[in-house]
């Protein structure tokens, strides 16, 4: 007597993935189609020809000719580059640092809410709505020897005597005029995006480590900063960013004076192409300054997203 096997039950096809429609591609394509036609408009070609232009001899009047790459070869020979290239990077040092601690300490200050911390966060954050220039116009009169109050505020106090230019006087005066400028400006901008960093923070984890019996140093340093990592990329990103490319603050208050001391990259490119004619020189130092911007930014990114 032969014995039969079972049949196994057809095995049904494996379901097949829905195809999107066609239309909804199209309609995806169409709503990115804006932003991308402004990106390219007015970020990659304007960035393509920057790097075109700084292959030639380009006159502000006149037909351009090519020189490649003799407008990257003759940025080492210029002392006024150098000179701007160090100031740029210790001024980036010490915006970074300072404008970094005032921000994250005002940003602590007014964490929690209370009575009287609606006031202050508002109080903080009111000079980020002034235009950058128009702050530095202001800061230019409330300096100045002959109008500003603060030499008069400073020699009733009994804290000065005689005549002292703070804007043109000395490089470190002129430098800390600036810096003064920065973190009044910009402390409230990098503190509103600190306090949502903190505060997206669940308050779980800080009654946890309280009750483990953590310091308050020991919960900041390890509960805290870990956990806003990603934010405090952000601002640095920023702060970096803006320090390298800094303009509006040394052409207004200090005229890269005194004796260049405080002329930075981006003042070296706009004398470059709209003093001296030579737009193709100014475009090689935008391009190196850009693949500065771009290293920098990514080490950075890369050190403080690292996780442990």
């Amino acid at each position: 007597m032969t014995l039969l096997a079972p049949e196994r039950p057809a095995e049904s096809p494996p379901a097949a993935r829905p195809r999107r429609p066609r239309g909804r591609r199209w309609v995806g394509a169409l709503y990115a189609a804006p932003t991308a036609f402004m990106v390219g408009m007015f970020f990659l070609v304007p960035l393509g020809l920057v790097a075109w232009m700084s292959l030639h001899h380009w006159p502000l009047l006149g037909a351009p000719e090519l020189n490649a790459p003799e407008n990257y070869a003759n940025l080492s020979d210029s002392e006024l580059l150098r000179t701007a290239a160090w100031f740029t990077l210790k001024y980036t040092l010490v915006v970074t640092v300072l404008l970094f601690a005032l921000s994250f300490g005002l940003a602590l200050l007014v964490q929690h809410p209370g009575r009287g911390v609606g006031l202050l966060r508002t109080a903080y954050f009111i000079p980020a709505a002034v235009g950058f220039a128009s702050a530095s116009l202001l800061f230019l009169g409330m300096l100045s020897d002959e109008i500003g109050p603060v030499n008069r505020i400073l020699e009733s106090l009994g804290l000065l005597h005689g005549y002292v230019s703070w804007t043109s006087g000395s490089p470190s005066s002129a430098l800390g005029s600036a810096v003064g400028l920065v973190l009044w400006r910009f402390a409230g901008f990098n503190m509103l995006i600190l306090l949502t960093g903190l505060q997206s923070i669940p308050v779980e984890v800080y009654e946890a480590a309280r009750l483990d019996g953590a310091s308050r140093w020991k919960t900041f340093r390890q509960i805290t900063v870990p956990l806003m990592r990603t934010t405090i990329a952000l601002v640095l990103t920023m702060m970096v960013t803006g320090s390298l490319l800094a303009f509006d603050q040394f052409w207004i208050l200090t005229r890269g004076g005194p004796d260049n001391s405080t002329t930075s990259l981006v003042m070296v490119i706009y004398r470059k192409a709209f003093i001296e004619l030579d737009l193709g020189s100014a475009a090689a130092i935008s391009v190196v300054l850009l693949a500065v911007l771009v290293v920098f930014n990514i080490v950075q990114l890369g050190v403080l997203r690292r996780r442990d």
